[in-house]
């Protein structure tokens, strides 16, 4: 519906800086919220951005914000992003949901990391509108962080597409977290709390357990998955061995009657294996993922992999954007495995708009996790994933989001069930090619030598040749290139 202007408006909201107390939206002489229109855009969100301004009074606007505007290279053109926004549509679905038995108001949360540390920061998500938050993991352990402790991969307009971390559990005591917990669920009495634990040995993962309880708090997740620990038995460590996973989940519900999270990790081939083992040992549910082992990047000129601790660093978890695929297939996994067919999911793994995390839903996940999105652009996101979730919703006659829960899986089936006796031929359209001659590089050095490009500029298919791949409309800058048709091959 709004392909042709969607892609040229969400380019340039691309380029919003994301401004904190944002000097677009003070200039404004309306008292309108340009830079949350801008916000929305760029996250997906483009029917409820309309919302956040007035259309008409814009459109004879003289620009005071995009004057205001401090972008280092010109200004974001903000009013014709508004210009060209289709009409604002209140829509507001019911998003809650029960996730083992514990009524959520919506499905996002925090994930257990820094976002999640303390008091304060819990308190500002659940004002923002966060349905729950999963407390920074907790325990006896005693931390010694190194700095700096991130590193990340950067991506055209992006902080960072993917992210590495060395940061282990929560600095403070055992006994500050556990007074953090009681007072967030006595001011926050229906936001959800899940404790994220992690022992030493079985006598600590059943006492904390107990503790955190006490404490108030709705839920327990068992980090079975920390990629990073300095110290040996703890984490990943963990999450490689199903034996201790279902040992330590047994410890864990022996003195506890709350609902019991197990989170995996992905750096193991079959995550089903530890999954069963930790509902063997009572978990009512699963996590995942945790972050991937990584080496972000080498200095070349001082021979060191970053980042950069004193001349060294380590192999530790990575995460962001550029995860998404990896979890949306473990939990693909798990979703699909008969023995583990009616546990509750929670997903995470580069979640950063209400799309990414309709996927994680549609895959099987009533619960959604965020961290590195949140690092990224601040706890205010939720707004956009509430909104554009429930447009998505209201459009698509989804009364319940337990409707979307997993309405995907159906459709994911092994290679050798696909559909091989069809073709998808690429439609060049002449009004939107710029001729770059992107897609016949591509296709000649990377695919099947089925594009000719003359001195016309003017790209063309040769049917007899093409193989329908779509390396093309994937590389191609202008947005020039459609697909036809699905074809049967043998009327080719």
């Amino acid at each position: 519906m709004f392909s042709g202007t969607k892609i040229n408006i969400s380019e340039e909201a691309a380029r919003c800086l994301l401004c904190y107390d944002a000097p677009c939206s003070n200039a404004c002489g309306h008292g309108f919220r340009p830079d949350k229109a801008v916000r929305a855009v760029r996250f997906d969100n483009v029917i409820s951005a309309a919302s956040k301004i007035n259309q008409n009074v814009c459109a004879e606007c003289v620009g005071e914000c995009e004057r205001a505007c401090i972008h280092y290279d010109f200004p974001v053109r903000i009013r014709e992003i508004i210009r060209k926004l289709p009409q604002s549509k209140k829509c507001r679905a019911d998003l809650s949901i029960e996730f083992c038995g514990v009524k959520c108001e919506n499905p996002f949360f925090l994930s257990s990391s820094i976002v999640a540390a303390n008091y304060d920061m819990i308190a500002r998500a659940f004002d923002a509108g966060w349905g729950g938050a999963v407390f920074k993991t907790i325990g006896k352990y005693v931390v010694h962080e190194v700095s700096p402790r991130f590193d990340a991969i950067k991506k055209d307009a992006t902080p960072f597409a993917g992210f590495k971390n060395l940061e282990q559990i929560s600095e403070h005591t055992l006994e500050e977290n556990l007074e953090v917990i009681s007072r967030l669920k006595k001011d926050y009495p229906s936001k959800v709390i899940i404790a994220s634990i992690m022992g030493q040995n079985e006598e600590e993962w059943t006492e904390i357990a107990e503790l955190c309880e006490k404490a108030g708090a709705d839920m327990i997740e068992c980090n079975f998955s920390c990629p990073q620990m300095a110290a040996d038995g703890m984490g990943s460590d963990v999450g490689q061995n199903p034996e201790l996973v279902k040992l330590y989940t047994r410890c864990v519900k022996k003195k506890t009657t709350i609902p019991v999270l197990a989170k995996m990790t992905p750096n193991i081939e079959d995550m089903t294996v530890p999954a069963i083992k930790a509902i063997e040992g009572g978990a009512d549910a699963i996590a995942a993922i945790n972050t991937i082992k990584s080496i972000t990047a080498v200095d070349l000129e001082k021979m060191q992999s970053l980042p950069d601790i004193n001349g060294k660093s380590a192999v530790s978890g990575y995460s962001g954007k550029a995860v998404k695929p990896i979890a949306l297939r473990f939990i693909c996994d798990m979703a699909k495995c008969e023995k583990l067919k009616g546990i509750p999911l929670s997903g995470m793994g580069g979640i950063e708009t209400w799309q990414d995390a309709a996927e994680f839903i549609a895959l099987g996940c009533e619960n959604i996790q965020v961290t590195t999105s949140v690092m990224q652009y601040g706890y205010r996101i939720v707004e956009d994933m509430i909104s554009g979730l429930s447009e998505f919703m209201v459009t698509n006659g989804y009364t319940r989001l337990s409707d979307l829960v997993g309405k995907a899986l159906g459709n994911i089936v092994p290679a050798e069930k696909l559909d091989r006796e069809t073709i998808v031929y690429p439609i060049i359209s002449k009004e939107k090619c710029i001729g770059c001659g992107r897609c016949y590089i591509s296709c000649q050095d990377a695919g099947h030598q089925a594009i000719e490009f003359d001195q016309e500029r003017i790209p063309k298919i040769k049917g007899a040749e093409c193989a329908g791949c779509q390396l093309c409309s994937l590389v191609c800058p202008a947005g020039a290139i459609s697909r036809s048709k699905r074809i049967n091959r043998r009327r080719c």
